[in-house]
């Protein structure tokens, strides 16, 4: 099973084209469904151990932006840069992860 929607990968950072049905065209039952439709990329080791991180904090029924941002610099989970989590830069953060 594919990880990531590869045709969504080419065309991210392109412009579509204007032309209907372009190198896409879908013969009927043969059409591939994908799993991750809307992924351009498998998620890296930190994306998926954001989610954990992310999921601990959730199953401790911690729901508000600036608990979770502690409990998250409480888990020992840092930003990728290795920083500690603020609220702008979780913010920011899933404004960049939510593609």
């Amino acid at each position: 099973m594919k990880q990531y929607n590869e045709k969504l990968a080419r065309w991210i950072y392109s412009t579509p084209s204007s032309d209907a049905g372009i190198n896409n065209i879908q013969i009927p039952g043969q059409v591939e469904h994908l799993v991750w439709q809307n992924r351009y990329k498998e998620p890296s080791s930190y994306e998926q151990d954001f989610v954990q991180h992310l999921l601990q904090a959730f199953s401790n029924d911690v729901t508000e932006i600036n608990d979770l941002v502690e409990t998250l610099n409480q888990q020992g989970f840092r930003e990728e840069s290795g920083e500690l989590w603020t609220v702008e830069n979780f913010s920011t953060e899933m404004q960049r992860l939510g593609y």
